[in-house]
């Protein structure tokens, strides 16, 4: 076996995914660098290699300092195997860094692919797949994972992410703000005995899951925004119709969800838009009249609105012609 670089692709969860190719590297490799020894040399065992070889630990928090220690070993003439504790190597892993400084010194890099949770994950969910983009973990704080959902909310393509199974529910209540009614899918325990891919909206997923508290690794994938998203919209002009014809909390619901807008944004302005709306007011010593704007009522002429202000602290809306 040739000297160089070999980036190996492991099992997601069945141990039949492997390839014979891949079997053939990790036999051969002198050297493995990996994730976790412990998860990695089980891995040997369960696929019948001889572990009698040095185990390299390169993770994040070494990834810097052990690249160059490995690419010594390949100039030493040793053949080396990187892999993750699952899956395709360098996908939220590290390696990144090792790729690059190996083509930096003109050592040789060949790619042994295979399992992908990504690509596994996408086949399942029934999105779109000619476009799409892998976003990595979903953050674990509050304020990190609203700004990356807003940050993406409007790419026009299938949004992918890893996710632990505690955290789903904490995110998919989040997507609910950003998403609106955006299809979701949610797949895990891919390739394992209880695989599944369920799909829906943010709000029905988190209820589903509220109800069937989920385990093992978990891809939530989101659906591309809709057409009319990448039109420009008049999101006043908008408003006032809305408003017109419907109370403010309806109207911005209706709006959030059709346009996938942020709620707190639509509800300023439709504040802002009512307050406009008053006249100025008319005091005398019994009770204050307060003009408002024409209004069109369904089926009938415009007409002005006041607002009669009671002695007795009482509101009364009045609609006369």
């Amino acid at each position: 076996m040739k000297n160089g670089l070999y980036v190996v692709a492991t099992p997601i969860g069945n141990l039949a995914d492997i390839s014979g190719r891949a079997l053939e590297v990790l036999a051969q490799a002198d050297v493995i660098a990996c994730e976790d020894t412990r998860v990695t040399r089980k891995l040997f065992g369960l696929l019948n290699l001889s572990a009698a070889k040095p185990f390299i630990t390169y993770q994040d928090h070494n990834e810097e300092q052990q690249a160059q220690n490995l690419i010594n070993l390949i100039q030493e003439g040793k053949s080396l195997a990187l892999v993750s504790d699952a899956g395709s190597p360098l996908i939220s892993d590290p390696g990144y860094k090792l790729i690059r400084k190996c083509r930096e010194q003109q050592i040789t890099v060949r790619t042994v692919p295979g399992c992908c949770a990504v690509i596994s994950a996408l086949q399942l969910s029934g999105l779109p797949t000619n476009r799409f983009m892998f976003a990595g973990f979903i953050p674990n704080k509050d304020k990190a994972r609203s700004d990356l959902f807003n940050e993406l909310k409007s790419i026009n393509s299938t949004l992918v992410f890893y996710e632990t199974a505690p955290r789903l529910i904490k995110s998919l209540t989040v997507a609910q703000e950003f998403f609106g009614q955006r299809e979701i899918a949610v797949a895990r325990e891919i390739t394992k005995l209880y695989e599944e891919c369920v799909n829906g909206t943010a709000a029905e997923l988190a209820a589903h899951f509220e109800a069937n508290p989920p385990k093992g690794e978990i891809v939530l994938m989101v659906s591309p925004p809709p057409e009319n998203d990448n039109q420009p919209v008049n999101l006043e002009e908008l408003l006032r119709h809305h408003l017109a014809e419907k109370p403010l909390k309806t109207a911005v619901k209706e709006l959030v969800e059709e346009y996938n807008l942020n709620k707190n944004d639509v509800y300023a302005l439709a504040l802002k838009i009512k307050r406009r709306n008053f006249w100025p007011a008319f005091i005398s010593d019994a009770k204050a009249t307060i003009l408002l704007p024409q209004m069109s009522l369904p089926e009938k002429e415009p007409m002005p609105a006041r607002l009669i202000l009671l002695p007795d602290g009482e509101n009364s809306l009045f609609l006369q012609k």
